[in-house]
């Protein structure tokens, strides 16, 4: 089971996370989060920390974002993955794909998230299959982001998608017996966020360890 540990920010929380055996981390460059990276030269202290961060995938997550701002952050962030979490179409999907395909810049998968509820159709997914690495599917609410709540995880019965995806939402300790014994098809990995900080965009690092060797172990 990956781990994807989302929202981290703070320089010496990333290097404490990225020594436990995780397969993510996640930036929010969306500045409309309370977990937005900002402006604090992050990318400049990822390039020289670049070895502390080796073996680990780095996702830049967005939200509605110009087509320039994400071809720009995969190169400053030296980003692995794309993760869209607000409307983008498959065409705006097919549009990046085909930027790092004709151009020397640095390119990165995509990761599409889903807000799902009761009533998500996952036939929504179908458009996306084979320009995605991975989805993600997350508690719907109204605005875009975490909200820190689970929602009905037997939802995830109805997709029979090929595409592997992450399971999102409301992830805390006392769900890892609750995790090890899913057995969705194509359940690959959980993202964590918000119930493992001790505020907005500082994880309290012992409990994301006892999580991950919990759900690895």
């Amino acid at each position: 089971m990956k781990i994807k540990v989302c929202g981290m920010r703070e320089p010496e929380n990333i290097l404490a996370i990225a020594q436990l055996p995780i397969d993510f981390i996640g930036f929010i460059l969306y500045p409309n989060s309370p977990r937005f990276v900002g402006k604090k030269g992050l990318p400049q202290w990822l390039e020289k920390n670049d070895e502390e961060l080796e073996g680990i995938a780095r996702v830049g997550v967005f939200v509605n974002a110009e087509v320039d701002q994400i071809l720009n952050a995969v190169h400053d962030f030296r980003l692995d993955y794309v993760q869209l979490h607000g409307d983008e179409s498959p065409e705006y999907c097919r549009e990046l794909q085909t930027y790092w395909t004709i151009s020397s810049m640095r390119s990165a998968q995509i990761i599409k998230a889903f807000r799902v509820d009761e009533s998500f159709n996952f036939t929504k997914t179908q458009a996306y299959e084979r320009l995605c690495a991975y989805f993600l599917f997350d508690t719907k609410a109204k605005e875009y982001g975490g909200t820190g709540q689970r929602f009905d995880w037997s939802i995830l019965e109805k997709y029979m998608g090929m595409t592997p995806y992450l399971l999102s939402g409301g992830i805390d300790l006392s769900m890892v017996d609750e995790i090890r014994k899913l057995n969705f098809k194509q359940l690959e990995g959980v993202d964590i966020n918000s119930r493992f900080e001790l505020e907005p965009g500082k994880k309290d690092v012992d409990k994301v360890e006892q999580f991950v060797k919990a759900l690895k172990g």
